[in-house]
Formats: structure tokens, sequence, C-alpha cells
């Protein structure tokens, strides 16, 4: 009742921003053929692939992330600003998934004839969300059919993934701006190569790692990162899960297997709480390490400019640390 309560609000709230958008608002054209300076506009849901369009455009485009920094990615709604910065650029990035559902209302009650709209899970091959041993499951899980399965939404967690993402950037910003289109080509070569460096870093620690056991004591995002590198991993929820307090049973299951394999390490992802990783930590001495998932940044991490290579080769250091 409480969802059906929030998709009427949120239509009346998109037709209201329209019938204003349409008598005060003029829309930005996206840049023609002919040299138009204007620069395009790209909008992104969160923060992998607004940095992807950074990377690519280097400042030949307008960029903005709805996802505000330091905020709960899986909670987020669209302000009436956000509608509106939607209903006015040339491109538009979103997931694809459930914890951007209301994308489809969105974009439904507009004209999108003069927008490009890029949904990433269309990107790649996608995987259904894992229930592994031990994670705590939603309360509404057996709702779940074959018919209408839950894909894990966090594609961009490999390297391998971000590079088809960033390919599919650089096609629609090359077929939507082509006067910048060898500058976008250029940057995203010398990007992809960043990636590749990225990726053969992981499958090194991976190859030489003494385990290949991951242990969170929060959501797990990271189900391609797992594998894409062959690793196996215990958690307290899946990725989109909206669980924050974990069983005794959860907790209880993780300390065992943190215990019982001598695990040196167990992850909390971004702006979590650490509680559960703590908890687990001082029951085992585990130390505990921040896996950053990308999918969103805290406001010093995007004031100082942060971005996904540099957080994930953060990620290649604590890597090796858990899996010594």
């Amino acid at each position: 009742m409480y969802n059906d309560y929030k998709k009427i609000a949120l239509k009346l709230l998109i037709l209201f921003i329209i019938v204003y958008a349409l008598v005060g608002c003029h829309r930005q054209k996206k840049p023609v053929e002919n040299g138009d300076n204007a620069k395009i506009s790209v909008v992104t849901t969160i923060f992998a692939p607004y940095d992807f369009v950074r990377a690519i455009a280097a400042g030949k485009a307008d960029v903005a992330m709805l996802l505000p920094p330091g905020s709960e990615s899986h909670s987020f709604e669209p302000t009436p600003q956000d509608i509106i910065k939607i209903k006015n650029c040339g491109v538009f990035i979103h997931i694809g998934g459930e914890s951007d559902s209301w994308v489809s209302d969105v974009l439904g009650s507009m004209d999108v004839s003069d927008m490009k709209v890029i949904t990433l899970m269309d990107c790649v091959d996608v995987v259904e969300e894992e229930i592994v041993e031990g994670m705590q499951e939603e309360e509404d899980e057996d709702e779940k059919t074959d018919e209408n399965p839950e894909y894990d939404e966090h594609i961009w967690t490999s390297p391998r993934n971000a590079k088809l993402i960033v390919q599919k950037i650089l096609d629609v910003l090359c077929e939507t701006d082509t006067a910048n289109a060898d500058f976008y080509r250029q940057n995203a070569a010398a990007y992809i190569a960043e990636l590749d460096e990225l990726d053969a870093k992981f499958r090194n620690v991976v190859e030489n790692a003494v385990r290949k056991t991951l242990v969170f004591g929060d959501r797990f995002p990271f189900r391609y990162f797992a594998d894409a590198y062959g690793l196996e991993y215990f958690a307290a929820f899946a990725g989109c899960s909206k669980e924050t307090e974990a069983s005794a049973k959860t907790v209880a299951f993780l300390i065992d297997k943190v215990k019982n394999e001598k695990i040196p390490t167990v992850f909390h992802i971004e702006l979590s709480n650490k509680k559960m990783a703590n908890v687990i930590s001082e029951a085992t001495g585990a130390n505990v390490r921040l896996l950053h998932s990308c999918h969103n940044v805290t406001k010093a991490e995007f004031e100082a400019k942060k971005t996904y290579v540099s957080l994930m080769t953060a990620n290649v250091e604590v890597l090796k640390e858990a899996l010594q």
C-alpha cells in the first residue's frame, strides 16, 4: 500500500513538473553537426557512469549526477529539480534495475524523441541476485518468481563490465555530439587502457592469493566482481537488500566462517555504519576494511574528485590483504 501511494505521488509530481517546464523552461538542445558551441548535457543517476562520462567528455559536456554524494542509493527518489534536469538533458544514463524503477514513470511522461537513454543493465550480461549460505533473505523473497527474477544491478563493479559501459557511452556521445567525436574516442581509448591495467592488478592479486573467500558484514554489491575473478563470498545481505539489521543467526554464521577459515579481513561497503563488520571483528580479531563499490561517494570523496579508477585501485590493496 505504501509503495502504491509513492507511485501515485510520483506521477502527480511528474505531471506538475512537466506542466511547469512547458510553461517556463526552455529545453536544452543537443549540439548539432554544424559546430554549435553548446555543450551536450548528460545526466546520470549514480556515481560510476557519472565518472565514466567525466573521463570521456573531459569538459566537452555538462555532466550531472542525481544521487547526492553521501546519500543512500537504494532509497533515492527524484526531486522536482531532478525531473527538470532529466527533461532538459541530451543523454540520460540510469541503471535499469529495481532501485530506479521510478525512471520508467518519469521517461514515460516526457517527449524523449531528442534524448538518448542508456540503460546500464542492457550493456552487459546480467545475473540474478544470489542468496548464498548464511545470507539473510528479504521478507518478500518468496514473491520472486522465475518470470519476475531480481537481477543484480551492480554491474560496474567488474572493470571488464566497466569497459562495456564506457564503450556504450562513447558510442552515444559520438552519435549525439559528432563535432567532438574524435576527442571522445581518444579519451575513451586512454580510459579503457586504465581499466585494462586495473583488471590486470586484480587478476594478479587473485592468482597469487592464499585464499579465495571474501566475508562482508554488510550488503554484497560485488557479484560481478566476484564472478570475474573466481572469488567465493559470504555476506549478511544481497547487494540490493533493503535490510540493515542482520539476525543473530546471520551474524553468528559470519563469525564462525571467519574463525574457522582464519580469514584476516571482514569488509563493509561505502556509506555503511560498519556496525555489523565491527561486531564480527570484535569476535574474531579480523581487520575491518572498506571495499568500495563506486555506487556513490561521500561528500569528501566527491569534493576531492575521487574517481572510479582511484577508488578501485584502493580496492586492490585491501583485497590483497584479505586474500593473504
